[in-house]
């Protein structure tokens, strides 16, 4: 088994709020920033783009690094190790869509103070990091 890279992208509009999805399928009931897993050759950036392009339709400019987690809790209950590498983008405009309706139920602008339950640990965490200024906590 190997440890895979993530990327998740908080995306927060002009009011403060930041977009979630709720998850289906094998990641359901999570809620989640968008996001996933890095491609061979693609830049962090890169990644994010892409991944936030293919789940919402949004077109982001380039996002900024924030944080790093890694995610030992999805480990213990899943046997999935992920490393997150979490990245900041404004919202450029426009209504996300549900481009891939088969991992997503909804999208929804919620304020980074009340995140709904149950939330992914790598999308709570790169929240976490961003509101406190951090880079890095570890894991528990």
């Amino acid at each position: 088994m190997s440890v895979m890279t993530g990327i998740g992208v908080i995306i927060v509009n002009t009011q403060g709020d930041i977009l979630l999805g709720k998850r289906c399928g094998k990641h359901a009931p999570y809620w989640s920033i968008p996001g996933g897993h890095l491609d061979v050759g693609e830049s962090f950036e890169q990644c994010a783009q892409r991944e936030v392009l293919e789940e919402t339709g949004l077109h982001i400019a380039l996002p900024r690094f924030i944080g790093v987690c890694n995610n030992l809790q999805t480990w213990r209950k899943e046997g999935k190790h992920t490393v997150s590498i979490c990245m900041l983008a404004q919202h450029a405009g426009g209504e996300p869509q549900r481009l891939e309706p088969e991992k997503c139920a909804q999208w929804r602008w919620c304020s980074p103070d009340a995140l709904p339950e149950p939330h992914f640990e790598a999308s709570k965490m790169a929240v976490t990091l961003w509101q406190r200024g951090q880079y890095y906590r570890p894991a528990r």
